[in-house]
Protein backbone atom coordinates (compact mmCIF):
# COMPACT_ATOMS: atom_id res chain seq x y z
CA UNK A 1 0.00 0.00 0.00
CA UNK A 2 3.02 2.19 0.89
CA UNK A 3 4.27 1.73 -2.54
CA UNK A 4 1.05 2.81 -4.38
CA UNK A 5 0.72 5.74 -2.28
CA UNK A 6 4.59 6.77 -3.14
CA UNK A 7 4.10 6.31 -6.75
CA UNK A 8 0.31 7.95 -6.87
CA UNK A 9 2.30 11.00 -4.94
CA UNK A 10 5.34 10.73 -7.35
CA UNK A 11 2.95 10.59 -10.38
CA UNK A 12 0.93 13.94 -9.14
CA UNK A 13 4.44 15.80 -7.90
CA UNK A 14 5.51 15.01 -11.71
CA UNK A 15 2.09 16.27 -13.57
CA UNK A 16 2.24 19.15 -10.84
CA UNK A 17 5.82 20.16 -12.16
CA UNK A 18 5.03 19.61 -15.72
CA UNK A 19 1.62 21.60 -15.62
CA UNK A 20 3.78 24.68 -13.50
CA UNK A 21 6.62 24.43 -16.43
CA UNK A 22 3.70 25.03 -18.93
CA UNK A 23 2.93 27.98 -17.09
CA UNK A 24 6.56 29.50 -17.34
CA UNK A 25 7.33 28.09 -20.88
CA UNK A 26 10.57 29.72 -22.57
CA UNK A 27 9.16 31.83 -25.27
CA UNK A 28 10.62 30.36 -28.68
CA UNK A 29 12.30 33.68 -30.98
CA UNK A 30 14.17 34.22 -33.92
CA UNK A 31 17.35 36.47 -33.30
CA UNK A 32 17.70 39.34 -35.43
CA UNK A 33 20.48 39.62 -38.16
CA UNK A 34 22.64 42.53 -35.60
CA UNK A 35 21.69 40.22 -32.36
CA UNK A 36 25.40 40.36 -31.08
CA UNK A 37 25.78 43.95 -31.75
CA UNK A 38 27.60 44.77 -28.42
CA UNK A 39 24.89 47.45 -27.78
CA UNK A 40 22.53 44.79 -27.48
CA UNK A 41 23.78 43.71 -24.61
CA UNK A 42 23.45 47.26 -23.55
CA UNK A 43 19.38 47.18 -23.97
CA UNK A 44 19.41 43.41 -22.48
CA UNK A 45 20.40 43.41 -19.77
CA UNK A 46 18.55 46.64 -18.41
CA UNK A 47 15.19 45.51 -20.07
CA UNK A 48 12.25 45.49 -17.10
CA UNK A 49 10.54 42.81 -15.21
CA UNK A 50 6.90 44.28 -16.41
CA UNK A 51 5.69 46.14 -19.57
CA UNK A 52 2.47 47.51 -19.93
CA UNK A 53 1.31 45.38 -17.05
CA UNK A 54 2.67 42.07 -18.25
CA UNK A 55 5.13 40.01 -16.39
CA UNK A 56 8.59 39.32 -18.67
CA UNK A 57 9.19 35.46 -19.95
CA UNK A 58 11.84 34.29 -20.61
CA UNK A 59 12.89 33.60 -24.42
CA UNK A 60 15.45 31.22 -26.08
CA UNK A 61 17.29 33.60 -28.26
CA UNK A 62 19.56 36.12 -28.14
CA UNK A 63 18.91 39.81 -27.98
CA UNK A 64 14.96 39.49 -27.31
CA UNK A 65 12.60 40.15 -24.83
CA UNK A 66 9.17 38.73 -23.93
CA UNK A 67 6.42 40.05 -21.74
CA UNK A 68 2.66 38.07 -20.93
CA UNK A 69 1.19 35.42 -20.59
CA UNK A 70 0.01 34.56 -23.69
CA UNK A 71 3.29 36.68 -24.98
CA UNK A 72 1.63 39.94 -25.78
CA UNK A 73 5.03 42.16 -26.05
CA UNK A 74 8.11 41.25 -27.72
CA UNK A 75 11.08 43.07 -28.34
CA UNK A 76 14.12 42.16 -30.80
CA UNK A 77 17.43 44.02 -30.41
CA UNK A 78 19.62 44.40 -33.66
CA UNK A 79 16.95 44.84 -36.59
CA UNK A 80 17.71 46.28 -39.75
CA UNK A 81 18.49 50.01 -39.02
CA UNK A 82 15.93 52.31 -41.39
CA UNK A 83 16.34 54.84 -43.00
CA UNK A 84 14.54 57.71 -44.41
CA UNK A 85 10.42 56.67 -43.82
CA UNK A 86 7.12 57.27 -45.13
CA UNK A 87 5.99 55.45 -42.00
CA UNK A 88 3.81 57.03 -39.50
CA UNK A 89 6.60 57.77 -36.89
CA UNK A 90 6.43 58.99 -33.20
CA UNK A 91 8.14 60.19 -30.22
CA UNK A 92 7.86 58.32 -27.01
CA UNK A 93 9.93 59.22 -23.66
CA UNK A 94 12.69 60.99 -26.27
CA UNK A 95 12.92 57.86 -28.30
CA UNK A 96 11.61 58.10 -32.48
CA UNK A 97 9.63 55.19 -33.02
CA UNK A 98 8.45 53.96 -36.62
CA UNK A 99 4.98 52.36 -36.60
CA UNK A 100 3.89 49.61 -38.63
CA UNK A 101 0.06 48.29 -38.35
CA UNK A 102 0.05 46.70 -41.31
CA UNK A 103 -1.28 43.46 -39.41
CA UNK A 104 -3.13 45.35 -37.15
CA UNK A 105 -4.00 44.03 -34.18
CA UNK A 106 -0.45 43.58 -33.77
CA UNK A 107 1.19 46.26 -34.13
CA UNK A 108 5.26 46.73 -35.12
CA UNK A 109 7.62 49.70 -33.67
CA UNK A 110 10.93 50.03 -34.72
CA UNK A 111 13.74 52.59 -33.18
CA UNK A 112 14.61 55.43 -35.39
CA UNK A 113 17.59 57.32 -35.25
CA UNK A 114 19.60 55.04 -32.85
CA UNK A 115 21.42 51.87 -33.16
CA UNK A 116 21.13 48.97 -33.29
CA UNK A 117 17.75 49.46 -34.14
CA UNK A 118 15.35 47.51 -31.83
CA UNK A 119 11.23 46.28 -32.77
CA UNK A 120 8.91 46.35 -30.12
CA UNK A 121 5.98 43.92 -31.65
CA UNK A 122 2.96 44.49 -29.34
CA UNK A 123 -0.22 42.25 -29.40
CA UNK A 124 -2.69 45.69 -29.36
CA UNK A 125 -6.12 43.12 -28.50
CA UNK A 126 -3.73 42.51 -24.95
CA UNK A 127 -2.66 45.66 -24.22
CA UNK A 128 -1.29 48.81 -25.56
CA UNK A 129 1.50 50.37 -27.63
CA UNK A 130 2.31 53.45 -26.18
CA UNK A 131 2.39 51.95 -21.96
CA UNK A 132 4.98 49.34 -23.55
CA UNK A 133 7.01 52.09 -25.48
CA UNK A 134 7.04 53.93 -22.51
CA UNK A 135 7.93 51.05 -20.63
CA UNK A 136 10.89 50.19 -23.11
CA UNK A 137 11.94 53.60 -24.28
CA UNK A 138 14.21 54.03 -21.36
CA UNK A 139 16.30 50.61 -21.89
CA UNK A 140 16.52 51.86 -25.46
CA UNK A 141 18.09 54.99 -24.79
CA UNK A 142 21.08 53.23 -24.04
CA UNK A 143 21.81 52.74 -27.67
CA UNK A 144 23.51 54.96 -30.17
CA UNK A 145 22.20 58.15 -31.64
CA UNK A 146 22.57 58.24 -35.71
CA UNK A 147 21.17 61.81 -36.26
CA UNK A 148 17.86 60.46 -37.73
CA UNK A 149 14.89 62.16 -36.65
CA UNK A 150 11.02 62.14 -37.66
CA UNK A 151 10.41 64.92 -39.20
CA UNK A 152 6.80 67.05 -38.87
CA UNK A 153 5.17 67.76 -42.27
CA UNK A 154 5.97 71.53 -41.09
CA UNK A 155 9.37 70.78 -41.29
CA UNK A 156 9.58 69.40 -44.65
CA UNK A 157 10.14 70.30 -48.27
CA UNK A 158 7.11 70.81 -49.88
CA UNK A 159 7.34 71.27 -53.44
CA UNK A 160 4.79 72.92 -55.32
CA UNK A 161 4.26 71.60 -58.65
CA UNK A 162 2.63 74.92 -59.94
CA UNK A 163 5.52 76.99 -59.42
CA UNK A 164 8.42 74.50 -60.41
CA UNK A 165 10.08 75.01 -63.42
CA UNK A 166 10.23 72.56 -66.88
CA UNK A 167 7.35 74.24 -68.57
Amino acid sequence: MRIARAAVAAASAVALAVSLAGCASIVPLEPAEDANNPGCADVIVRLPDTVAGQDRRETNAQATGAWGSPTSVLLYCGVDVPSASTQRCVQVDGIYWLVDGDKAPTYVMTSYGREPAVDVVVDTSVTGTTPALMDLSRVVSFTTPNGHECTDLDDADIIDGSSGSGG
